[in-house]
């Protein structure tokens, strides 16, 4: 029995709060398709996926799941599950192509639309700025190791506040900056596929300037009851042993996966141990007096994006690592247990590890999950239908970890399941599928699966049988 069921629980126990929000999340490169259409450019991820060798089968963007042609379908799905949020991403380069000047209204029509078609629905708009589509201009131009890169977003985000401010609510500013930053510039396994690791800390800090200064444009353009927040993929981080050395991997792996933007965007601050762990690689000269001041910008709630546990132990890794410092120090461990198609381990108690720190480090923050799921090997039978009761079982016990996170007093305020639709996962191509609407992306034909129908019943009735 896992810590997560260990305490018996009643039906009446495993009701969420009133008002919480129910929700799904998705990603524009990774749905929208239309990758040269109404004005859109390359990102760094068209052009990544374009390189030979670089994402599985060779698969791109280019059509994804259609979502820009089928919007009306997928919204339609989302009315069907009945959930009260959902969280899209804005394409960067659809609505300013080169990153620079004046937006393309076309690609902005598409959004308006979007948000409309969502209100129509009774549904929530969550808008994300960034989730990963630098336009290529801006990285040719340096990238997010150059601070430019950084007011650039601030630029972009007034613009899009501007457009949908007075009826998007929610924001947030960065989706998972620590992949962005280190799967992007140090390993080299995400756009723009680059290995330098002092780049990497580099366009870190330059994601959290990018946060702060994006906060306060916001700010000012939007209405003063609207919602900012900034999403990250916090790291539960275990020591194989209760040795010394391994405690000591744990350090710095939270320092680098956890630390790196917590302490910046919440107290203003680098971390000491941080810093001297990566002395060898700079001396953090290109944060600027005033930095950790916008960096630490107030916002209205965090968002937390968790998938499996992180289990280290004293040694070394491979390079290029996307752990700069670390790789002569730190090896990582396969954690026990179930896997995904992804092989990554099953365990929600590091759901509730999380939660539950965060409710001790940020007392006074309100908190999201705004993604957490699980790919599968999906598919159709010969009548048509798509059972995935491992999904289901995933999803259970990870919404019985957030229950009982608030239950232990965790200011929980909604859940965003990772995803609407099967969609492109990056490196992986179309080959790991996460949706709960089952995608054929040959015909784009769109089938529920048994997850969908299960996660709906769960939204009606507020809670877990």
């Amino acid at each position: 029995m896992t810590a997560v069921d260990a305490r018996p629980q009643t039906t009446a126990e495993l009701r969420f709060p009133r008002g919480f929000r129910w929700g799904t999340a998705t990603a524009a490169y990774q749905i929208e398709g239309a990758a040269a259409e109404d004005g859109r450019t390359p990102s760094i991820w068209d052009t990544f996926s374009r390189s030979p060798g670089r994402v599985r089968n060779g698969d791109t963007g280019d059509i994804a799941a259609d979502h820009y042609h089928r919007m009306d379908e997928d919204v339609a799905l989302l009315k069907e599950l009945g959930v009260t949020d959902y969280r899209f991403s804005v394409a960067w380069p659809r609505v300013q192509p080169t990153g620079r000047g004046p937006a393309v209204q076309r690609g902005l029509d598409f959004y308006r639309r979007l948000v409309d078609a969502l209100l129509a629905a009774g549904i929530r708009p969550v808008a994300t700025l960034y989730h990963w589509d630098l336009p290529q201009e801006l990285e040719n131009a340096g990238g997010w190791p150059q601070r430019d890169t950084a007011e650039r977003f601030a630029e972009y985000a007034r613009i899009v506040a501007e457009a949908l401010g007075d009826r998007v609510a929610t924001w947030t500013t960065l989706n998972e900056p620590w992949c962005a930053a280190f799967l992007g510039y140090a390993s080299g396994v995400h756009a723009p596929g680059r290995t330098d690791p002092v780049a990497a800390l580099r366009a870190a800090h330059h994601f959290n300037l990018a946060h702060g200064l994006a906060t306060r444009a916001l700010r000012d353009a939007l209405p003063r009851k609207s919602e900012i927040s900034l999403t990250l993929n916090l790291h539960a981080v275990r020591p194989l042993t209760d040795s010394a050395a391994d405690l000591d991997a744990v350090r710095r792996i939270d320092a680098l996966g956890n630390r790196i933007f917590l302490d910046p965007v919440f107290h203003g601050r680098l971390p000491v141990d941080l810093v001297e762990d990566t002395a060898a690689l700079t001396d953090w000269s290109f944060v600027r007096d005033g930095d950790l001041a916008t960096t630490s910008t107030p916002i209205d709630s965090l968002g937390i994006n968790y998938y499996s546990p992180t289990v280290v132990a004293a040694g070394s890794c491979d390079t290029p690592s996307p752990w700069p410092g670390a790789e002569a120090h730190v090896r990582f461990v396969p954690a026990p247990g179930p896997r995904t198609a992804m092989d990554w381990p099953v365990d929600a108690d590091g759901l509730y590890e999380l939660l539950t720190r965060l409710r001790d480090e940020l007392p006074n923050t309100p908190l999201m999950v705004t993604e957490n799921g699980a790919a599968y090997d999906d598919y159709a039978d010969p009548s048509g239908a798509v059972h995935d009761p491992e999904r289901v079982a995933y999803l259970h016990a990870h919404l019985q970890a957030v229950h009982r996170a608030i239950a232990d007093g965790a200011k929980v305020r909604g859940y965003f399941l990772w995803s609407l639709l099967d969609n492109f996962e990056w490196a992986y191509g179309y080959s790991k599928r996460f949706g709960i609407v089952h995608v054929d992306f040959a015909t784009q034909r769109r089938t529920v699966k048994d997850s969908a129908r299960w996660y709906a019943r769960v939204i009606g009735r507020g809670g877990l049988d």
